[in-house]
């Protein structure tokens, strides 16, 4: 006869535990004010990023005074800042209403690609570009990750000498550099701004939707240079004229800088952009199970350890589920805990998601779950997501 497990779920606990994973599904709401507007796909190959160039035209900041740098920065750089605007077009009952938004991005190439933030795009049938006069170009989504914040777009047809903006390192920086932001607050076209860094390593949000949860984005740069709405997508540049980062957020209570700003790290772009043009889309490991965590449970429903992800169900067809991991069983004994991954301890999602952004489709993981009373190592292979039409589970990750 098989063993009943000590601690089983009634079956009002098991619909409390299917509403709170529906709910972990949807996210927490992100305290930062996002701002900005993803128009049809496009078939790209490569790219040749445009990586840590010296410029000519910025003198030696050691050499010059503060001011004369600035006014470096901004007269090479700001040639290859674009001005991107976002139309949309939504059906109500009083007809179709097109709506305009706009944002900013960085020349990244010879080719005409464009690196600005997801927000800026999303949800955008027509896009247009301008570097500043009257004259636009038409441009076409080629890919955007949400995750992250990053969309890259391209231009249908490039201007002769359009310069690009070099990518520096987001590894080397130090709290207290200086920073100078290029965007379009407002509409006001290629407005300078300049600051310094006033923290690393800050965690930050991907914007939350009814269909997409929120995310972390770690080690986001945080700066007091004036950022306002149109400036999303823009450059956040060293004093050498390098693209450190991608400004993408404001802390603010009115939607208005008050000199708390954020920038997704170039390094981060630099490891998106190659699959964005490559696939449309960044390729995540995706671990395939309704994941909600002991923590948010424990003052409901009585678990046997004091943290971890407890397995709701799985996947059909995922990483997971292939690997044996199981969720609640139809009698209502619970199913795995997963506890940790490579020394890592597994609290809630977040922790999750920063261990799946370190691997590759295809890594196997040693898991630390908890299963009948005993911890166990569970190897899982990462896989995507499975296609699996028809389906209506809700699964976090």
């Amino acid at each position: 006869m098989k063993p009943q497990s000590v601690y089983q779920l009634s079956a009002r606990q098991i619909l409390l535990l299917a509403f709170s994973s529906a709910l972990i599904a949807v996210g927490a709401t992100a305290l930062i004010y996002n701002f900005g507007k993803l128009p049809t796909t496009g078939a790209e190959t490569a790219v040749n990023l445009v990586e840590s160039a010296p410029l000519q035209g910025i003198s030696d900041p050691s050499t010059v005074s503060d001011e004369q740098n600035s006014i470096d920065v901004y007269k090479t750089v700001s040639p290859g800042v674009a001005f991107i605007t976002s139309t949309t077009v939504r059906r109500s009952m009083f007809g179709d209403q097109e709506g305009e938004g706009s944002g900013s991005g960085s020349v990244i190439d010879n080719q005409g690609h464009i690196l600005t933030n997801y927000h800026v795009i999303e949800g955008a049938q027509k896009l247009t570009v301008s570097f500043g006069g009257e004259k636009t170009y038409p441009a076409t989504l080629v890919g955007g990750d949400p995750d992250t914040d990053l969309a890259v777009i391209k231009l249908t047809s490039v201007p002769p000498g359009l310069p690009s903006v070099p990518l520096g390192d987001s590894e080397k920086l130090v709290v207290g550099q200086k920073v100078l932001a290029i965007g379009n607050p407002f509409g006001l076209d290629r407005t300078l701004t300049t600051g310094v860094i006033s923290g690393l390593q800050r965690p930050i949000r991907s914007r939350q939707t009814a269909t997409r949860q929120s995310r972390p984005i770690d080690a986001a740069i945080q700066t007091d240079a004036s950022i306002n709405p149109g400036n999303s997508g823009g450059p956040l540049l060293d004093k050498f004229g390098r693209m450190i980062g991608i400004n993408s957020q404001i802390l603010s209570p009115s939607g208005a800088s008050v000199g708390v700003g954020f920038a997704v790290p170039v390094n981060t772009a630099k490891r998106v952009i190659p699959q964005l043009i490559q696939f449309g889309e960044v390729r995540r490991p995706k671990f395939g199970a309704s994941l909600p965590s002991v923590a948010d449970l424990s003052s409901r429903i009585e678990l046997p350890v004091a943290s971890g992800l407890l397995v709701y169900q799985t996947q059909p067809g995922g990483a997971a589920e292939r690997a044996g991991i199981r969720g609640v069983q139809p009698d209502g004994s619970i199913g795995d805990i997963i506890l940790s991954a490579e020394g890592q301890k597994l609290n809630n999602l977040d922790d999750l998601y920063r261990l799946l952004d370190r691997k590759q489709i295809g890594d196997t993981v040693d898991f630390e779950v908890y299963r009948g009373g005993r911890t166990v190592t569970v190897p899982v292979k990462l896989l995507a997501a499975p296609q699996t039409p028809g389906t209506t589970r809700r699964v976090n990750e």
